[in-house]
């Protein structure tokens, strides 16, 4: 095989090996475990706030770390070294809390926002290493080539750790939560080995630049990239919309399960539900695409948001498990959809000469997204005694984000 398109491979793979995390962890066993065994002596609304806060808390620290940590990568030549530092991170974290025992929310909630912090930091210079493995040509293709692997690798593992739980005695295990307990110390083992090609694969120059001279500079040149999102407003105020709408479409994500124990469902029906979603999603994203065509890309975006409102307030109401599956499959036919047009749109708002650097600052607002949403949700849900009514506060990023996105213009040319 050529050294390129090993390379390729090897970036690709990670796809495959983090997005174990987003479906396992992130968006299935952990609000489930952490609702049932670690918080169990809470209120139900008291558990969703902590959790709300777990992921909200990480997703900030992200957010205030990552663009200098980026630049900083950027002018030491370092990403890689700085994407396994964040990955060992959120591998470690994930793998104790195989450790935590019952009752102990608190060090679950600490250990699940740590392993998100490495998960998200992580993607930063992930992503920013695509420049690094193919050529401009190509990396249209070779960033299809991990999002589709990690579709297919997230979804692999989940449906196996799915298998666990629902029938645990027939591998061998005494109980369900024994089986989701090794589902995290599975999905860190995955994330790991399969970072392997990458590790071993990619070479980088020895560091240009110390640690804190790196800093600086990356501050510098992130303070730069502010300035011109200051002279092209309608890109700054998708920026702003985008961040506010996405956040609820993370939210939906992170929090779709606490919320459907909250009300009573079962949680072998919303694992289920998820996994639906998994592999509903990607091919839903192409055909979706298609469709919006003849409306343009914000069009389609507002069709999507107008389905997320809509779910949203399905889902203060639903009262029946076939009901969450029929949203499941909802959600999975806007989920990819969104995210694709919001990109192809904002292409159109962004100078040529300087596409790489106002990408970098849009790949941020998506990366750290969901910082309101799930605290909202769980505050909201807290002080009216009321999961139903918090899931509604959802419209409010979905129609602030909108209305934002309606006052964007986009250049003639």
């Amino acid at each position: 095989m050529q050294p390129e398109r090993r390379r390729v491979l090897a970036w690709a793979f990670y796809d495959w090996a983090n997005s174990a995390y987003a479906t396992v962890v992130l968006a299935g066993f952990f609000p489930l475990f952490f609702k049932q065994y670690w918080a169990s002596d809470l209120a139900t609304t008291e558990s969703t706030f902590w959790l709300g806060a777990a992921n909200s808390s990480s997703s900030l620290l992200i957010v205030l770390l990552a663009p200098l940590l980026g630049a900083a990568a950027d002018r030491a030549d370092a990403r890689k070294r700085y994407l396994f530092r964040f990955a060992l991170l959120g591998i470690v974290a994930t793998a104790t809390l195989w450790f935590v025992g019952a009752g102990a929310w608190g060090a679950a909630a600490a250990l699940f926002a740590l392993a998100t912090v490495g998960f998200m930091g992580a993607n930063v210079f992930y992503d920013a290493l695509l420049m690094q493995v193919a050529a401009p040509d190509e990396r249209d293709r070779v960033s299809a080539l991990g999002f589709a692997l990690g579709y297919l690798g997230g979804g692999i593992l989940f449906a196996g750790c799915v298998a666990l739980v629902l029938m645990p005695q027939s591998f061998g295990l005494p109980d369900a939560g024994m089986a989701v307990r090794l589902s995290f110390l599975l999905t860190a083992v995955w994330w790991a080995a399969f970072s392997i090609p990458l590790l071993r694969s990619l070479h980088e120059t020895p560091a240009r630049l110390p640690l804190l001279p790196a800093v600086r500079a990356g501050a510098r040149e992130l303070v730069q990239t502010v300035r011109h999102l200051r002279q092209h407003r309608n890109a700054g105020l998708f920026l702003l919309a985008y961040w506010l709408y996405i956040d609820g479409v993370d939210t939906v994500v992170r929090m779709a399960v606490d919320y459907g124990m909250s009300i009573g469902f079962d949680s072998n029906d919303l694992i289920v539900a998820l996994l639906i979603v998994q592999f509903v999603g990607f091919p839903a994203t192409l055909v979706f695409g298609r469709l919006a065509a003849p409306l343009g890309a914000r069009g389609g975006i507002f069709i999507a948001l107008a389905v997320y409102a809509g779910t949203t307030v399905w889902a203060s109401m639903m009262s029946a498990e076939w009901e969450f599956y029929g949203l499941a499959v909802i959600i999975g036919l806007v989920q990819g959809g969104v995210q694709a047009l919001s990109r192809s749109f904002f292409s159109r708002l962004v100078p040529a000469d300087r596409a790489g650097e106002f990408f970098g600052f849009y790949n941020m607002m998506g990366k750290f997204a969901a910082i309101i949403g799930p605290l909202l949700i769980g505050a909201v849900g807290w002080l009216s005694g009321s999961p139903r009514v918090g899931i509604l506060s959802l419209l409010l990023l979905f129609g602030s984000g909108a209305l934002l996105l309606a006052r964007v213009r986009v250049p003639r040319s």
